[in-house]
């Protein structure tokens, strides 16, 4: 059949009803090499614009042809000799090259027939035009078509079906193409029946393509999978129920009354933690857990004993303030203001003695985290002392 097509190819001039030129189309193009898909089907736009490519403007076609198609798809990364009479060949597409002596040669083909040359064949909406490699000798390889589901169950097997268009010509060399199963085509990790079909599961959305010895691989079609209500591929996602709202009865959680108070905690000094003489700490620091009540005040309460003599820091005064008997107790709270994670900057750096430093914690409901608790809302440290 190939050393046919190419007497035809040679012999068909540029004239008839083919040769003359059409609208602008949209059409698709594909190509397939010898090993694999040098070009996926590819929607264009022909053009009034000719194709000229060896810089002759004699050796024109038009930009609504096979070529003008060609020559947008690849953009212009295609080649071939002019021959008068019929135009461009085609020996280069995207750098494989097939030339006629070679053993193989550029077939089009356009619909799935074998064309005319890429000059000579005329393009209307919607046409497919594929290039592929075809012997010069033997037998000659169609072209396969894979009809598949547009949307699949995961793991649910679907059938596909594989299809090829063979053109044979009769003693005046007309051509007669028909659509005939394929059998034995691999598709998607399945083998196509005597009908041309094929069991396929599939996990995961993917393309699926048909290859057979003897003919053109088809091109690739997209399957979108899923998982019956996931929310992919047009499905309807199930929506999640909320989960469960847990409560400790008056923790003002899930709409119970807050009755508990909201743990605070010491961060920038820890429990008996020795500071040397000049180096005293002086910005405070620490945090409270979230409350379902907010948090509405932070009150922190600093004494000192040096020696005999016991004070507590004033807020207001922003100093210590001398007390008549000591212990932490009998010092006075002073507040900082509501901040979950807070900070308070003394005057100056604290002096030589030991101090205890308290916190509490007061949320919106009122409830005070009171409790006073060593090494999280109570620390005791020195400076310039061991005791």
């Amino acid at each position: 059949m190939k050393k046919i097509l190419i007497v035809l190819a040679v012999i068909a001039p540029l004239t008839g009803a083919s040769a003359l030129a059409a609208g602008p189309a949209d059409v698709t193009v594909r190509v397939e090499g010898s090993g694999d898909t040098l070009l996926s089907r590819t929607a264009v736009h022909t053009t009034a614009t000719p194709v000229v490519k060896d810089g002759n403007n004699a050796h024109s076609c038009t930009g609504t042809s096979v070529a003008g198609a060609l020559e947008v798809a690849t953009n212009g990364n295609w080649s071939g000799p002019w021959f008068d009479g019929l135009g461009y060949g085609v020996d280069v597409i995207l750098g494989e090259s097939h030339v006629f002596g070679s053993g193989h040669y550029w077939g089009e083909f356009v619909n799935g027939v074998p064309g005319n040359g890429a000059c000579a064949d005329e393009l209307a909406q919607g046409d497919e035009v594929l290039f592929a490699p075809l012997s010069e000798s033997g037998p000659g390889d169609s072209p396969m078509y894979l009809q598949v589901p547009g949307v699949a169950q995961k793991g649910a097997a679907f059938n596909v079906t594989v299809t090829q268009k063979v053109t044979t010509y009769d003693s005046s060399f007309t051509p007669h193409t028909v659509t005939g199963p394929v059998q034995g085509a691999a598709v998607g990790g399945a083998t196509t029946d005597a009908n041309g079909v094929a069991a396929v599961t599939l996990d995961a959305s993917t393309g699926l393509r048909a290859t057979h010895d003897g003919n053109i691989r088809s091109a690739t079609e997209p399957v979108c999978v899923h998982d019956g209500d996931d929310g992919t591929c047009g499905t309807t996602q199930q929506p999640v129920p909320p989960a469960p709202c847990i409560h400790n009865g008056d923790d003002g959680l899930c709409g119970t009354p807050d009755k508990k108070s909201t743990y605070g905690f010491i961060k920038s000094i820890t429990e008996h933690q020795h500071f040397r003489k000049g180096h005293g700490p002086r910005e405070l620091e620490g945090t409270s857990d979230p409350d379902p009540s907010g948090l509405k005040d932070v009150q922190l309460r600093l004494t000192k004993r040096a020696g005999d003599s016991c004070s507590t820091f004033s807020g207001t005064r922003l100093r210590f303030v001398h007390m008549k008997r000591c212990g932490a107790r009998r010092g006075t709270w002073f507040s900082i203001g509501p901040k979950t994670d807070w900070s308070y900057l003394l005057p100056k750096a604290l002096g030589r003695g030991r101090y205890v430093l308290d916190l509490k914690t007061i949320d919106g409901a009122g409830n005070a985290d009171d409790q006073l608790a060593r090494t999280r809302n109570r620390v005791v440290f020195f400076v310039g002392t061991n005791a």
